[in-house]
């Protein structure tokens, strides 16, 4: 039982590794397997989702770091789910890595923003308030 512990226990790892998982969001699309040959209109709004879906990763990643709330959690299970439906609202599926890709990394984004929120469901607001990493 008590290696159920170590999953009901919000840690510092986590918060690091949310913000590395929104660094690789914003260079996914230069990694060296992505197509070139897409159209420059529809490769511009890739790069800007990207862009934007990374960075807000990485921003409530470091707000959790800093003050723990069950909402930026949410926000990044919202924001997961977003960059894997991407590459379809947006018309780059035909990119197999890129579409892989962004479905791995917003799978994990989903995974640890479901943890981190399981981990935090029975915390009060005081608790979450005073929880430092």
């Amino acid at each position: 039982m008590s290696d159920f512990r170590f999953f009901r226990i919000h840690r510092s790892w986590e918060d690091w590794a949310g913000m590395l998982l929104g660094v690789l969001i914003v260079v996914s699309p230069w990694f060296p397997f992505s197509k070139p040959d897409v159209i420059d209109s529809e490769r511009s709004t890739m790069i800007l989702n990207t862009f934007v879906v990374g960075l807000m990763v990485f921003g409530l990643a470091q707000l959790e770091y800093v003050a723990l709330q069950r909402w930026e959690e949410v926000g990044e299970v919202a924001l997961g789910l977003w960059l894997i439906a991407s590459p379809f609202i947006f018309g780059y599926s035909g990119d197999e890595m890129l579409r892989l890709w962004h479905v791995i990394l917003g799978g994990i984004v989903v995974l640890l923003g479901a943890l981190q929120l399981w981990q935090d469901w029975h915390l009060s607001d005081q608790e979450l308030a005073n929880h430092r990493q």
